[in-house]
């Protein structure tokens, strides 16, 4: 293949503002806060299921109260029933004395009830520490990620700028070069991430390997508007004053 010298070297330009936009996607897919998000979707994740549990926990607590309260309830309204009927002192004396153990045994029972209540709301107000704790934790978290997001955000934004303006750039750059020309370029940049380098003091600026000695008869013996290419990584290499021809 042939290319004006002239054409060849500004193969090197379109080279510029692929790797740029290389650098940009990049960039992209390696956002800090990428891995950021990632981790707090972890901590989101965990704390929501440490909330479940103490939530359960909170809940079980307030049904086993509630059921307490409801058998504290049943004595007191029983316990009623029988101070009403022994302030009556009607029936048999044998009765008012089985009354009055009742209400011994049902003052017992009361007091056994209400400790057990006590406890309870004691761990009650513990687990509701804990519950509280998860969620203003869940709280800061979203917080985080809100504020993460939004920093994402701005670097995407940021970077899809930067990409219009040099997709900008490239499209009249590339459609003034020979078709052929750009479309090998092309075909082995989307191999090789790189499509043309810069020949320097005997050394491709792809490979970064020093051209052998056979290579470079070839090339030296090129005319000026030959492409060629290294034999090392195949790609374009553009000669210039400084190539050490």
């Amino acid at each position: 293949m042939k290319a004006d010298p002239q054409v060849q070297r500004r193969l090197l330009d379109l080279q510029a503002i692929d790797t740029n936009l290389a650098q940009l996607a990049h960039r992209r897919r390696t956002l800090p806060e990428r891995a950021e998000l990632e981790s707090l979707a972890r901590e989101l994740s965990s704390l929501e299921d440490e909330r479940v549990r103490a939530q359960v926990a909170v809940d079980d607590l307030d049904r086993d109260i509630a059921r307490l309260e409801k058998d504290v309830e049943q004595v007191r309204v029983r316990k009623q029933k029988d101070e009403n009927r022994l302030a009556a002192g009607t029936g048999p004396a044998r009765e008012l004395e089985a009354l009055q153990h009742e209400l011994v045994s049902l003052n017992r029972r009361q007091g056994d009830l209400e400790d057990a209540e006590l406890e309870l709301m004691e761990q009650r107000e513990t687990a509701q520490g804990v519950l509280d704790g998860v969620e203003q934790r869940l709280a800061d978290t979203r917080d985080k990620r809100a504020a993460t997001e939004q920093r994402r955000d701005e670097a995407m934004a940021e970077i899809a700028k930067e990409e219009e303006f040099k997709r900008g750039a490239r499209q009249p750059l590339a459609a003034d070069l020979p078709s052929d020309l750009v479309n090998l370029y092309d075909k082995i940049r989307a191999d090789t991430g790189l499509g043309a380098a810069l020949l320097t003091a005997g050394r491709c600026g792809g490979c970064r390997l020093d051209i052998s000695g056979a290579d470079l008869a070839r090339i030296r013996k090129a005319a000026p508007d030959d492409v060629v290419r290294c034999e090392d990584c195949r790609r374009i290499m553009v000669r210039t004053n400084e190539s050490g021809l």
